[in-house]
């Protein structure tokens, strides 16, 4: 048996987490641990404002395809994941045609991918919908609570925004946090 690696699995997708679940169940069922020995969704945690509430989510970096790392050369494992619901094949290979095995991902692409997934489990969590400058937004925290204002500057790698907040008939300048603004509905 040959040294395992990394394969797209394209998936229908949205079902990235049930065919990863069905693929987990189906490798104790036909005992395929020895031949795919990791699964995994590349997501990261990103939170967005509803309503003045932050609200969590996960997102996935590659919908519709789910990591798979196994020793394809026997088929068992192949056959396995063939039979998998939402399962559409590998990437490289058009359907679940034999004539052509599937193509590993190069090592640098893995590591890449595993530093990507790795770094946004580390880091903080991201603001899924940045703002535009010109938005209007309202302020929903600290000492300009309840005022509105014009988005002037964005500094992405701070999560601030500078606006232009109203204050006695005067365009005041105020830099503010992402989290201290909602856009304006």
């Amino acid at each position: 048996m040959g040294e395992p690696k990394w394969y797209v699995l394209k998936v229908v997708s949205g079902q990235e987490k049930k065919v990863k679940s069905y693929l987990e169940t189906e490798l104790v069922r036909q005992k395929l641990e020895d031949c795919i020995t990791q699964i995994l969704i590349p997501a990261e945690k990103v939170y967005e404002m509803r309503a003045g509430k932050r609200k969590i989510k996960e997102r996935n970096f590659f919908p519709g395809y789910v990591l798979v790392c196994a020793e394809l050369s026997d088929g068992r494992a192949s056959h396995g994941i063939k039979n998998i619901a939402g399962a559409l094949g590998f990437l490289s290979v058009r359907g679940w045609g034999v004539s052509k095995a599937p193509v590993p991902l190069r090592q640098a692409e893995v590591n890449r991918m595993l530093g990507r997934v790795d770094e946004g489990e580390a880091s903080d969590l991201r603001l899924e919908s940045p703002f535009t400058v010109g938005e209007i937004v309202r302020v929903i925290d600290g000492p300009f609570n309840g005022f509105s204002g014009s988005i002037q500057e964005i500094f992405e790698e701070r999560k601030k925004l500078n606006i232009a907040v109203k204050i006695f008939e005067r365009n005041t300048p105020v830099e503010l946090s992402y989290v201290q603004v909602e856009k304006f509905s």
